[in-house]
C-alpha cells in the first residue's frame, strides 16, 4: 500500500468551491489524473501513478472534483459540465505546458471533455474503462419505469452499488449530461496521441465503448487495449503495471 503523509493543498474556484489536490513538480510533458464517478484522488490508480511519476521525477496532479473525496460541495449536485469545467479549471491553474490527461471512467469521459476545451494543452490521452456517456447506458437505461417516475418526483435517489457506499443519482445529473454526449459527434476533433485500456469483463461499461471513441477520434495515433480477464476497476497489480508502462511508452520510454 502506497502511503503519502502530506495533507492536499485546495484550489479556490470562482465560485467559492474547493477543490483538494496533490501537485507534484516535475519534468514536462506532466501528468493529470482525473478519477471516475463517486472515486476520490487516494485510490489505487492515483496513487500508483504518483509514486510512478515520484521515482521518474514527473510532473504529476491528481484532484477531487466537488462533492468528491475531500474536496467542498454536494455530491448530488455535481454534473458532467460542472465537473469537466473543474478540470478545464485545475489544468489552468495548477499545471504548465503539455499534459498528459488520465482519466478512469467518468475520468475519461471528462479527459476528453478537457481536451476539446484546451487543445493546445495537449500532449497525449489515456482512459480506462472509458465510460464516455455513461449517463444514459449505465444509469437511466439501467432504471426500471418505477425507478424513473420516482427520479423524476424526488430529483434525488440512492442506489446500491457493488463498489461501496451507494450511488447518489440526481435527475439533474443525468438530464445536464446530454449537452456533452460525445458519442452523438460525428468526430471528435483531438489530434493528440491516445491509448484506452479496456477490461473485457467490464460489467459496468460495455468494453465496445471503447472502440466507438477510437472511431470519433480525428487523431491517427490511437490505440485500444483489451485486457481479457480486465473489470471495470483495472486496480490489480498487473493492471496497474500495464497503466504505468502504457504511460511511459507515451512519455517516450522515460
Amino acid at each position: 500500500m502506497i502511503v503519502f503523509d502530506s495533507r492536499p493543498e485546495r484550489l479556490t474556484l470562482a465560485d467559492g468551491t474547493t477543490l483538494a489536490y496533490h501537485r507534484r513538480p516535475g519534468a514536462r510533458p506532466g501528468v493529470v489524473f482525473l478519477g471516475g464517478f463517486t472515486s476520490d484522488m487516494t485510490g489505487a490508480k492515483a496513487t500508483t501513478l504518483d509514486a510512478w511519476c515520484r521515482e521518474r521525477g514527473q510532473a504529476f496532479v491528481r484532484f477531487d472534483y466537488s462533492g468528491h473525496g475531500a474536496s467542498s460541495g454536494q455530491f448530488a449536485d455535481g454534473t458532467i459540465g460542472r465537473w469537466a469545467e473543474e478540470a478545464v479549471a485545475v489544468l489552468d491553474q495548477l499545471t504548465e505546458g503539455p499534459q498528459i490527461l488520465v482519466g478512469s471512467s467518468m475520468g475519461a469521459w471528462l479527459m476528453l471533455l478537457t481536451a476539446l476545451a484546451r487543445p493546445e494543452r495537449i500532449a497525449g490521452l489515456l482512459g480506462l474503462a472509458c465510460a464516455v456517456d455513461f449517463t444514459g447506458y449505465l444509469l437511466w437505461d439501467r432504471l426500471d419505469e418505477r425507478l424513473r417516475d420516482r427520479l423524476r418526483r424526488e430529483r434525488v435517489i440512492s442506489l446500491p452499488s457493488a463498489y461501496g457506499e451507494p450511488y447518489i443519482i440526481a435527475l439533474n445529473l443525468i438530464e445536464e449530461a446530454q449537452r456533452h454526449r460525445l458519442l452523438d459527434r460525428a468526430e471528435l476533433p483531438i489530434h493528440a496521441p491516445v491509448r484506452l485500456i479496456h477490461g473485457m469483463g467490464d460489467a459496468d461499461v460495455p468494453w465496445r465503448i471503447s472502440l466507438d471513441v477510437a472511431r470519433k477520434l480525428a487523431s491517427p495515433d490511437v490505440r485500444v487495449i483489451l485486457v481479457k480477464d480486465g473489470e471495470h476497476t483495472l486496480s490489480r497489480d498487473q493492471d496497474l503495471r500495464l497503466l504505468t508502462r502504457t504511460l511511459g511508452e507515451m512519455l517516450g520510454g522515460r
